[in-house]
């Protein structure tokens, strides 16, 4: 689904370019979980969902160990995300991050449990 989502706001080849970048992944359960009718809607909206999926994505290469370390990260929207870290769970916003350290030609993939929604 991120894939989808991904070339569908035209982000793909940004994306797959030099980098490095830190994309937190959210699942495909995470992107069914979005109320009915959401995604659908952001498909055939690719600014609003470029804003959604860059949000997603911190400059730079930021691996687990590095990520538990500090409280926000600012994303390449300029907006920052929270970290959280409560015992073994690792928190993105209110994402639980499952899979760590899934390492890219030009970065790094956290996977997360959750759609990140940038604040308005």
């Amino acid at each position: 689904t991120l894939v989808t989502a991904v070339k569908a706001a035209g982000l793909a080849e940004t994306l797959s370019g030099q980098g490095p970048f830190t994309v937190f992944a959210p699942t495909n359960d995470a992107f069914n979980s979005l109320p009915a009718g959401t995604l659908e809607n952001l498909l055939q909206n690719p600014e609003q969902l470029k804003s959604i999926l860059t949000y997603h994505v911190v400059p730079g290469n930021v691996m687990a160990a590095d990520v538990v370390k500090i409280p926000s990260a600012v994303t390449v929207t300029g907006k920052p995300v929270n970290v959280t870290v409560e015992g073994q769970t690792v928190k993105i916003n209110d994402a639980n991050v499952t899979k760590t350290d899934i390492k890219t030609d030009n970065g790094v993939i956290h996977v997360i449990d959750k759609v990140l929604l940038p604040p308005q």
